[in-house]
């Protein structure tokens, strides 16, 4: 057990390793999902404007996406050849691209609140508000943009916590901050709320108020990951190591232009689905999308410990060019992935009427959800096999084959299709744009696996060390 206390995955059993990463993860996923929607579900139920509300609040997850996405360049950029310095024994090195990572983190924090301040009404129109739902969108962004820098620095860092053994302390960041914000949003929402039976008053702040609990609490995350970082890692962020290095930032970026795109593309796709859902159906099809990607996450929380958990053991075991723990490392993550998103993506389309009065139980929603919610999660276990494959080029530092299956599920496929189904389909124009995702998930899913399998696991299997084509960089 100390080995893995102290970020050492060259010994015991590799499936082991990931399970204690990523039970912790896990865990925290789950609350960060609770972190994310929590949201969602007040507002969805707050009396007379919850459904106008809930979509309000949806139009703002580009923004949002985008955000993740510099947080995870920055962090899942510098994870990787984080733990490949450690794997080597080089711990100055490790520490260098911790402390550049985190000035990276303050630089893109600053430059996208300025960028989302100056244009943010325009933007919110464009990705799919109306003038029903924009005061509601406006008001929820411009107080969460006001915290970016605590949201980018508690989860960007997070990861060098988890990477460094010590996933159970990244999880408990994951646990502060959504306990905080579970517990300050109904008082912030809503004029009255129960606690324990109990009816007490509340500020009666709406959506502003669900933002305003939601930065608080990434506010005490921040705090916490910092002053770890500080004291207590083995590798610890240290001021001195602040200051920007061409070659760190090179690779930092190198790697996370992976994640940023990503996210990018999501966002790109978010958009794209939210305006022409607004253009066929109106803002009930867009209070459905919010739904979806809430549900989303749900279904892809144990996904995501997976993957995560499992990244610091292949990036470990790959930087001391262990070829067989690597490949072992792989075949779990793709059966235990594979595994948990097929039994969460049937019990979804087997009860989707459950699932979506979490969120909002208006009749209106809960006539067209079910049918939509369906077709969406249709063939969401080939998104499995897109994620196993991207995260193994990712924490082989191999950031062109990851970012090529990321534009090319999205872009090259979903968006095509969400012009394209409306017009096959005219007379069910709004329903047909919702089969752009199992069409996705099944053309992406099979062409990243099946490149993975080839690229990597092949020549693991031969025990060659497949090369990530940037052996004489940092990592």
């Amino acid at each position: 057990m100390a080995n893995y206390d102290k970020g050492d995955f060259s010994k015991g059993s590799v499936p082991g390793a990931i399970m204690r990463l990523t039970i912790p993860l896990f865990l925290a996923q789950i609350v960060a999902v609770l972190y994310n929607i929590v949201d969602r579900i007040y507002i969805g139920h707050i009396e007379k404007i919850g459904t106008l509300a809930l979509t309000g609040v949806g139009v703002t997850f580009p923004l949002i996406t985008l955000i993740t996405g510099f947080t995870n360049m920055c962090g899942m950029g510098g994870a990787p050849p984080f733990s490949m310095a450690r794997g080597r024994g080089d711990d100055d090195t490790a520490g260098e691209i911790l402390g550049n990572a985190t000035t990276l983190l303050l630089i893109f924090s600053a430059l996208i609140a300025a960028v989302i301040f100056i244009f943010k009404r325009s933007l919110l129109y464009a990705f799919g508000a109306s003038d029903d739902t924009i005061s509601y969108a406006e008001s929820y962004i411009t107080i969460y943009v006001s915290g970016i820098a605590f949201s980018m620095l508690g989860t960007g860092l997070n990861a060098f916590i988890s990477n460094q053994g010590y996933s159970a302390t990244a999880m408990v960041t994951t646990v502060i901050g959504a306990v905080t914000n579970i517990f300050l949003d109904p008082f912030f929402i809503f004029d009255r709320f129960s606690v324990f039976g109990a009816s007490l008053p509340g500020l009666n702040m709406g959506v502003s108020g669900a933002a305003l609990a939601t930065i608080i609490s990434q506010f005490i995350s921040a705090v916490w990951v910092i002053a770890f970082l500080i004291f207590r890692a083995p590798v610890k962020l240290r001021i001195s190591n602040m200051l920007l290095h061409f070659r760190y930032v090179k690779t930092i970026l190198r790697i996370g232009v992976t994640p940023l795109i990503f996210s990018g593309t999501t966002g790109v796709v978010q958009i794209l689905y939210n305006s022409s859902l607004q253009r066929y159906g109106g803002d009930i099809y867009v209070a459905a999308m919010t739904v979806i990607n809430s549900v989303r996450e749900m279904i892809f929380m144990g996904m995501h410990g997976l993957t995560n958990g499992a990244q610091p053991v292949l990036s470990y075991n790959y930087g001391a060019k262990d070829t067989k723990r690597t490949l072992k490392g792989i075949r779990f993550m793709t059966v235990a992935g594979v595994v948990y998103t097929s039994v969460l993506s049937i019990a979804v389309v087997l009860w989707p009427g459950v699932v979506i009065s979490i969120f909002n139980d208006s009749e209106e929603l809960m006539e067209i959800a079910p049918t939509v919610v369906r077709l969406f999660f249709s063939m969401q276990v080939m998104l499995s096999f897109h994620s196993v494959g991207q995260y193994t080029f990712l924490s082989l530092g191999m950031s062109r084959q990851s970012m090529f299956f990321s534009i090319l599920r999205k872009i090259l496929v979903v968006v095509p299709l969400i012009f394209i189904l409306p017009l096959i389909f005219p007379d069910n124009a709004a329903e047909a744009i919702f089969g752009a995702e199992p069409i996705a998930d099944v053309v992406a899913g099979f062409a990243c696996f099946s490149t993975m399998y080839i690229l990597v696991w092949r020549k693991l299997r031969a025990g060659i060390l497949p090369d990530n084509g940037h052996n004489d960089e940092v990592g």
